[in-house]
Parts: structure tokens; sequence; C-alpha cells
């Protein structure tokens, strides 16, 4: 049910929660987990100051995490894709990733990039059939674009 999510932006009290939820998605795909891996995640504020970072929240409960890293080129990055264990397969990735989607276009990027772990199939087929397209894969991992800019328009 997405009728209780509200997607906005990070706010520097959600730090904890959403370093948390970040974490154990990953501890639970890993099984282990080296939280110093991740430095981004300890200063989500200054580390994505120059992106967007967003929270889906369901009442008081941070329930999901994306964000958006500009590059240069007219390239944007997709990183920190997470939803809570307990709220997956009900749209929530769907509704951040339209978000950001959407913050990509309105600020004119041509193209977003993403990567994941060759063996992490659900990741593999969100993307997929989210439109984004593989463009190779190397060391374990598989890379992603969605072309924003319509061949017809350029």
């Amino acid at each position: 049910m997405l009728s209780d999510i509200t997607i906005r932006p990070f706010e520097p009290a959600d730090q904890s929660a959403a370093k948390n939820l970040i974490l154990a998605g990953l501890a639970e795909h890993w099984g282990e987990l080296d939280p110093s891996k991740n430095p981004d995640l300890s200063d989500i504020a200054s580390t994505y100051a120059n992106g967007v970072f967003l929270i889906a929240q369901a009442g008081d409960e941070i329930v999901g995490t994306g964000a958006l890293v500009c590059h240069g080129g007219g390239i944007a990055q997709i990183v920190r894709m997470s939803v809570s264990i307990t709220r997956r397969r009900t749209h929530i990735g769907t509704l951040i990733l339209g978000h950001l989607i959407a913050h990509a276009r309105n600020r004119g990027y041509r193209k977003i990039i993403l990567e994941t772990s060759e063996d992490w199939h659900e990741a593999v087929k969100f993307y997929l059939n989210n439109n984004f397209r593989i463009t190779h894969y190397g060391d374990g991992n598989v890379y992603f674009v969605l072309d924003l800019v319509s061949k017809e328009s350029t």
C-alpha cells in the first residue's frame, strides 16, 4: 500500500535510521557486513550535498532510501536504493526510483547510470523492469543505463 508513503528529502535527523536501513539490507544480502566499507553513510547530508538523497517514510518509520549523485556530462548515478525488508514488493522502490528519475529529468540530465551485484537477482530484475538496460558486466557487478533523452528529440 503506497497511500501511507511519503517521499521527501533527507534531513539530518534521519541519519541513524537511514544508515541502519541501508546497512541492514546489505547485511541481509551479504550475510556479514563491514561498516567501514560504507563511509558515505557516516554523514549522509555532507556526502550527498551535491545530489539528492530521498527518504520513503510510513508514519514515523523510514522504510526506504535512494540517492542521485550528479556527474559531469549530463550523467547522474543512482545509489543507496534500499527498502525495509518488511515493506519490499510493495512498490516503494519503484516510487523512490520514479522520484529520482524525475529529479534527473528536471535538471536536464541525459542519462542515469547505476550498478549492482551480478548475483543480486532481485535488484537486477527490478532495474530491468524499470526500463534500465544492461551495458556491461565486470568484477561481479552488472552496470545499467537509462537514457532520459529519446532518440526522436536529439
